[in-house]
């Protein structure tokens, strides 16, 4: 089995960091800021649970451990989608 070219990246989506405020999510190469305050749900989470998420759609994302979804553009303009869940 062959990985792709020397120096190509393979690995899009991941999570870059995680800390008592929150999580990065690295997305092609944009960086995301998930703050706990905001997503509750990974605040108590596992680093596992947080590590093991997929792509459901172009700018979607899901976590089936915690069963939590994120669209990106909620984290773009976090104003234009308001917490329903508080």
């Amino acid at each position: 089995m062959k990985s792709g070219l020397r120096g190509t990246r393979t690995l899009q989506n991941q999570v870059t960091n995680i800390n008592s405020l929150g999580l990065w999510l690295l997305v092609e190469d944009h960086e995301y800021f998930v703050p706990f305050d905001d997503y509750p749900v990974f605040k108590t989470a596992t680093i596992d649970q947080i590590l093991n998420f997929r792509r459901i759609g172009p700018r979607q994302y899901h976590w089936p451990h915690l069963d939590a979804d994120i669209e990106l553009d909620a984290l773009d303009h976090p104003e234009r989608f308001p917490l329903m869940y508080r």
